[in-house]
């Protein structure tokens, strides 16, 4: 008996020691593949070939970033990870790829890449638009679109901007009447600047010596400084190393200028005892006091979200209306036909109201084909949260997403003739496919980018550019020099604008329009 216990039990522990021998040697032969198939998962998007230490940096030879990236797209692929020093770049330059990223990874790029200078007023931590996807960003979110950019707060200030579109109309008559030229991009900052001003703090911009014409002087300083800034953002650690701090007098010099202004603001309305309706600026103090908030706003968030409000509402709407208008000039049938369509709904006794846009759908194509050609922000960036597989590639976290907007919205493989201007290509035969094509266009339409980022303001821009059009449209016709406009781009800062300013003579249609109507 113990001969065969001692039997058992060898054969008991052969068996085990065999038993761990085969499942080790399972687990070797599946995690073989599986790190083989994982490796082969975890390769890096497609790169051009890079040069040492200044990497992909060569190949940015012009200063449209955007065509840049387009032609990059071109040559190597439309989904390619670039190295810009010691920054790492995934460039997005397709309609099918953009659809993919904001459909699928939208909560992951929430966050903006940093901003390029952390001590400005107008670009630092306290900006709402640069702010990482937190709890300050939501709740300055939920506040813009419950108070200024939401469906019932866009109602409650109507009668603001159609009081600024009519001063726009007179305007325009006063020069017509003159025969004066107009440069079309002034003429439309002004309604803007003033309409965005109103909203904001309940005046306008142009008052004599009041301080909204002092901002509107510093916003004309801070887009230009923008530009230099952008243009220098990569090079400033490098420098900050060696003790070289670009620009930083200026940009100091302006926020403090902004500041002394923002402050006589704020001051303005806290001592108001008794207020005659609700602008943002009360609503914003009124948060910063409420003990009960859900998130604690500083005095100065209030003054850097002012700041980015008409940085981003005054400069990209004029720059769209002056492209717009660009293209309708030189395309004398849809300026036709958008007037006929006016005329037949709006009649020629009063001016254009945004409560007719939803009526005036080629109208309204015209605005949306004007943006795709010439979206406001042609480039813009995400960061990663997390790394994640996109497009069949691994992209670590922190990685700098950069989604060309303006080469997604002239993808040949998703719009026809895309650099082409057809308002048409936005009108649908049928309410059903209406709907169709806007979900199919949704994520490869991005004029104010998309997703949880994008551009909280986009129903009321829409608004202000199909006022202003319309009314362009409605009640005057343009004359020009020459034939054509010159449609050459450049960049002011990031936004994209006209090389050459439109400049043209409007001739008044004589319609019976008066005041106060």
């Amino acid at each position: 008996m113990p001969l065969v216990s001692t039997m058992i039990n060898f054969e008991f522990q052969n068996s085990f020691i065999l038993f761990l021998l085969s499942f080790f040697s399972l687990l070797c032969f599946l995690g073989f593949f599986f790190f083989k198939k994982r490796k082969v998962d975890l390769e890096s998007p497609p790169s051009p070939p890079s040069l040492p230490i200044i990497g992909h940096l060569h190949l940015f030879l012009s200063p449209l970033i955007h065509k840049c990236f387009q032609r990059i797209s071109s040559k190597y692929g439309p989904y390619l990870h670039l190295r810009i020093f010691h920054l790492p770049i995934v460039l997005v330059s397709s309609a099918s790829m953009a659809s993919e990223i904001f459909k699928v990874h939208d909560v992951n790029i929430s966050s903006r890449g940093l901003p390029p200078i952390d001590e400005s007023l107008f670009f630092g931590e306290t900006g709402f638009f640069s702010a990482p996807h937190g709890d300050y960003w939501k709740f300055m979110k939920k506040l813009l679109i419950t108070k200024l950019l939401g469906p019932h707060a866009i109602e409650r200030l109507r009668a603001v901007r159609a009081e600024e579109l009519e001063r726009f109309y007179f305007r325009l008559l006063e020069k017509a009447r003159k025969k004066e030229c107009v440069e079309i991009r002034r003429e439309a900052m002004i309604f803007t600047n003033n309409s965005t001003c109103k909203m904001i703090v309940g005046r306008t911009c142009s008052e004599e010596d009041g301080e909204g014409e002092r901002v509107w002087g510093l916003i004309t300083e801070s887009i230009s400084l923008t530009k230099k800034v952008l243009f220098t953002t990569l090079l400033r650690k490098p420098l900050e190393k060696l003790g070289i701090s670009l620009f930083k007098e200026e940009i100091m010099g302006i926020s403090g200028r902004y500041d002394k202004v923002l402050e006589t603001f704020l001051a303005e309305h806290e001592n108001v005892a008794e207020k005659q309706g609700m602008n943002l600026m009360d609503v914003l103090l009124e948060a910063k006091g409420d003990e009960k908030a859900e998130y604690k706003i500083t005095r100065d968030q209030i003054k850097a979200l002012f700041v980015e409000l008409f940085l981003g509402g005054t400069d990209t709407s004029k720059q769209t209306i002056q492209w717009t208008m660009a293209e309708i000039i030189n395309n004398p049938r849809t300026m036709e036909r958008a007037r006929e369509e006016i005329d037949s709904v709006v009649g020629k006794s009063r001016l254009i109201h945004e409560t007719d846009l939803p009526k005036l759908p080629y109208l309204q194509a015209v605005v949306k084909e004007g943006l795709r050609l010439y979206p406001p922000i042609p480039v813009f960036g995400r960061r990663l949260q997390e790394g994640c597989v996109m497009g069949g590639f691994y992209v670590p976290e922190k990685t700098t997403l950069v989604v060309n907007g303006y080469a997604v919205m002239r993808d040949s493989d998703y719009w026809e003739n895309p650099d082409d201007f057809k308002p048409e290509r936005f009108l649908a035969s049928s309410g059903s496919e209406q709907e169709d094509a806007t979900k199919e266009k949704v994520l490869k339409y991005l004029p104010f980018g998309s997703g949880r980022r994008g551009c909280p303001g986009t129903n009321l821009a829409y608004i202000f550019l199909g006022t202003a059009i319309g009314m362009m449209i409605q009640c005057f016709d343009w004359k020009i020099e020459g034939d054509k406009v010159n449609m050459d781009e450049t960049l002011s800062g990031m936004v994209l604008t006209m090389a050459y300013p439109l400049k043209c003579t409007p001739i008044s249609r004589g319609l019976p329009i008066s005041k106060g109507l």
